[in-house]
């Protein structure tokens, strides 16, 4: 079973990219994220002639995300919304059960500026996504948790440690409440498999439109596989793919491919 996880920063902005990663990648799964478009506008068609269909939490201009399940796989129960917060309108999160799985994409708020109410509403996400997800692992069965967490979780996750220290990706209180999902059983994939080793080629997922950032490297791994125990038995590889970084109009984000053993 391979899943995928891409933030596209604009599903419409960047569909050919979409499309013509799918159709040479062809994973059974792709969860995406950042749609900035409401469920309607979703450009369902092309994904639909390359036997995948689709189910869209969206927003206009902003937030959204989707999952793609290729066909004759079928797509149950549906979650539209992280429990918690019915007050809560913005499109973030969206969770099904697929080939016995239950699969989640999300997008975890940014919090920035600090300063501002964005940082608490950061925070109160990440608790109730800890609620959730211990009420996942209660069923002890494999879930998997994919897509932009918006935190950088350790030093070597990112190109300038120092500099990055006060932002609301890597403060400390966002790491803690990082940690604090992964203390209820969840594995991260990526560094499971791929442990950071000083002398390493850094492993970013993110890079930045401005300064170069691409070019020079300077990136961060923000977008994130956390696994159940049942999951994280069958976890055969986790790898982040580079190439659709560099096309022309690509997403800052490039995705993070999950391959798990049936």
């Amino acid at each position: 079973m391979k899943i995928a996880s891409w933030n596209v920063n604009s599903i419409r902005a960047r569909l050919p990219i979409v499309t013509d990663w799918l159709a040479s990648r062809r994973p059974e799964i792709l969860l995406l994220q950042e749609l900035k478009c409401e469920a309607d506008a979703f450009p369902a068609e092309p994904f639909a002639a390359l036997d995948y269909q689709a189910v869209v939490v969206g927003q206009k201009s902003y937030n959204g995300v989707a999952m793609l399940v290729r066909r004759p796989l079928a797509i149950e129960r549906p979650l539209l919304a992280l429990p918690g917060d019915e007050a809560d309108a913005q499109a973030r999160y969206l969770e099904a059960t697929v080939a016995g799985l239950r699969v989640a994409t999300l997008y975890l708020p940014n919090g920035n500026p600090v300063d501002s109410d964005k940082y608490p509403y950061k925070l109160r996400w990440m608790a109730r996504l800890r609620a959730h997800a211990a009420g996942l692992l209660a069923q002890e069965r494999p879930v998997v948790l994919g897509g932009d967490y918006n935190i950088i979780p350790e030093p070597e996750d990112v190109h300038d440690p120092e500099g990055w220290r006060n932002d609301a990706l890597f403060r400390l209180e966002s790491r803690k409440a990082y940690r604090a999902l992964l203390h209820l059983g969840l594995t991260e994939a990526y560094r499971a498999l791929h442990p950071a080793v000083p002398g390493q080629p850094p492993a970013y997922t993110f890079w930045d439109y401005q300064a170069g950032c691409w070019p020079r490297n300077l990136g961060l791994r923000i977008d994130h596989f956390l696994l159940s125990p049942q999951a994280a038995d069958r976890l055969e590889s986790c790898t982040i793919d580079r190439q659709p970084r560099g096309l022309d109009r690509a997403s800052d984000h490039t995705p993070v491919v999950l391959v798990l053993r049936d």
